[in-house]
């Protein structure tokens, strides 16, 4: 069942009956995305997934006028995937009264690595984690822990606000070359792609010195 408003969503809520889980997305779905929705359904007897690119959480010259919107093919992996209800609002239906002035303040850690070059980023990612946990009112809800500090934040926010529900990380799913799978993965020119899997690699070096009992300094190098 595919739903575009709140009423709708309500209606089609009140009648998953168990467990249910929630799967949040901005669409563009992709086999990282199936593992998250594959996740939820062996945890939960409802899984809802939300189809929303957030404004909030775009700065002024990034990219949310070309991001990625393929609702018919996001559809059609929901399916597959046993997803019971998608919720698929507009802009306005999500923020009806224009863009909220009250916003979810990560703290400190939402200002460093990530936040600290995307300033306000993490207030739009809460912001609207939080509502869409308000209109959804799972049990569960799943993040990747591709995007670890997102997963790191949403769970101190339900902690620390005591928000009824179980965050889950499911493990990143990698393409062959070992990039994480990324809806933004096809912005990347052939070196770019090169150069993004540096990070992993370096990582995977670095656990690989500390296993080898190398000092801080060698893992670091």
């Amino acid at each position: 069942m595919v739903v575009h408003t709140r009423a709708d969503l309500a209606a089609a809520r009140d009648g998953l009956k168990g467990t249910v889980g929630v799967v949040m997305t901005m669409g563009a779905l992709h086999s990282g995305h199936e593992t998250l929705l594959r996740a939820a359904r062996e945890r939960a007897d409802h899984v809802l997934v939300t189809v929303f690119v957030n404004p909030l959480q775009f700065g002024p010259n990034e990219d949310f006028d070309r991001y990625p919107r393929t609702l018919d093919a996001d559809l059609e992996i929901c399916r597959r995937a046993g997803a019971d209800v998608v919720f698929a609002p507009s802009v306005a239906e999500m923020y009806p009264d224009g863009q909220p002035r009250v916003r979810v303040n990560p703290g400190p850690l939402g200002e460093d690595l990530e936040g600290q070059s995307r300033p306000g980023f993490f207030h739009g990612v809460l912001t609207v984690v939080l509502k869409l946990l308000q209109l959804t009112r799972p049990d569960l809800a799943f993040f990747g822990e591709k995007d670890y500090q997102q997963l790191t934040l949403v769970r101190r926010m339900a902690r620390d606000l005591d928000v009824p529900v179980e965050v889950v990380g499911v493990p990143t799913v990698r393409e062959p070359d070992g990039l994480a799978l990324s809806s933004r993965n096809r912005y990347l020119s052939p070196a770019e792609r090169e150069a993004a899997l540096s990070l992993s690699a370096a990582l995977r070096a670095g656990a690989g010195a500390a296993d080898a009992g190398r000092d801080a300094g060698a893992v670091l190098a």
